[in-house]
């Protein structure tokens, strides 16, 4: 029972190494309530009074300071990245062939996309400078750099 408290950290570790993966919060402060429950034995509490102090703590992490920290984390722009197509919107692209409503290709980051203007919209000519309005499945919906 004397090396009880080392269970608690080494849980502790194993709950901060799957937070590594996981990046939303929840595993770290599991992490933290195995921290109090193994310093709690580390001076001689007993094991039932381990997992309260565990779980009290968890669960003040996880309803208190998580929230705080995710809000946070998303004011300053470092919660989801955009990725892949919702990354190319507001880019700018060129017309590779006349874009309308229903055809039309745009040489968009590197790549040849299949691309439309929004409904009612005229023509865009070969050649033009356009900015992604939004990705409809592999399709490109674009617009006129000076119009965007």
């Amino acid at each position: 029972m004397g090396e009880q408290f080392l269970w608690w950290f080494i849980g502790a570790m194993v709950l901060g190494a799957i937070e590594l993966f996981t990046l939303d919060l929840l595993f770290a402060m599991l992490a933290g309530g195995a921290l109090a429950g193994g310093v709690a034995a580390l001076l001689g509490a007993p094991w039932w009074l381990s997992v309260i102090i565990a779980l009290v703590v968890a669960a003040a992490l996880i309803g208190l300071l998580r929230p705080y920290l995710l809000r946070s984390l998303r004011a300053k722009g470092e919660g989801a990245a955009q990725t892949n197509a919702a990354a190319l919107v507001g880019r700018s692209a060129r017309a590779i062939d006349e874009v309308t409503e229903t055809r039309g290709r745009v040489k968009l980051n590197g790549e040849v996309w299949t691309a439309r203007t929004v409904a009612d919209a005229p023509a865009i000519p070969e050649g033009a400078d356009v900015t992604v309005l939004r990705i409809d499945g592999a399709t490109a919906v674009v617009a006129p750099e000076e119009e965007s």
